[in-house]
């Protein structure tokens, strides 16, 4: 009875639908996943949609360091993960939701726009999907890409 409550609607496990860009995968990454995972309760499965490169160069206003095909690589080869797909070229709310079904949506503490964006797709269209944000972890040094590139930059300075 107790397994009853990780079960979705249908029955099976239930899903967890997380994303993110993952460009220069770090620990931050590892540690958010995990914890989206998590949120689905003993055998979830977690499904990633990994940003395409065009998605990243709109949003974040530059293109990403690895290319879509090798960041979705290295996300599914964690062994957190499930399934790792490409995201759609147009961030469709309706297409990840409609497509996935999952029970859960993960958003880590950096997505707040998108956050704002899902709540209300949820909500205008009656889905039954919980919605999790995972917090942000201890700072770790390099728990993200930006200060991974900082360091970089650091410890080889570019001479003229």
């Amino acid at each position: 009875m107790a397994n009853q409550k990780n079960r979705n609607r249908n029955g099976n496990r239930k899903i967890v639908l997380a994303s993110g860009v993952f460009d220069l995968l770090h620990l931050g990454h590892v540690k958010f996943l995990e914890e989206a995972k998590r949120a689905g309760g003993e055998n979830a499965q977690l499904v990633v949609i990994i940003a395409r490169d065009q998605t990243v160069e709109q949003i974040k206003r530059r293109k990403p360091i690895m290319p879509e095909s090798q960041r979705k690589t290295l996300v599914e080869s964690l062994k957190v993960v499930d399934l790792a797909v490409l995201g759609f070229e147009n961030m469709a709310i309706a297409e990840m939701v409609t497509k996935i079904k999952p029970d859960v949506i993960a958003l880590g503490y950096d997505q707040e726009n998108m956050a704002q964006d899902v709540e209300a797709y949820l909500k205008e269209h009656n889905f039954c999907v919980q919605l999790v944000r995972v917090g942000k972890f201890e700072a770790d040094t390099l728990d993200s890409s930006s200060k991974i590139k900082q360091k970089i930059v650091e410890k080889f300075p570019h001479d003229c």
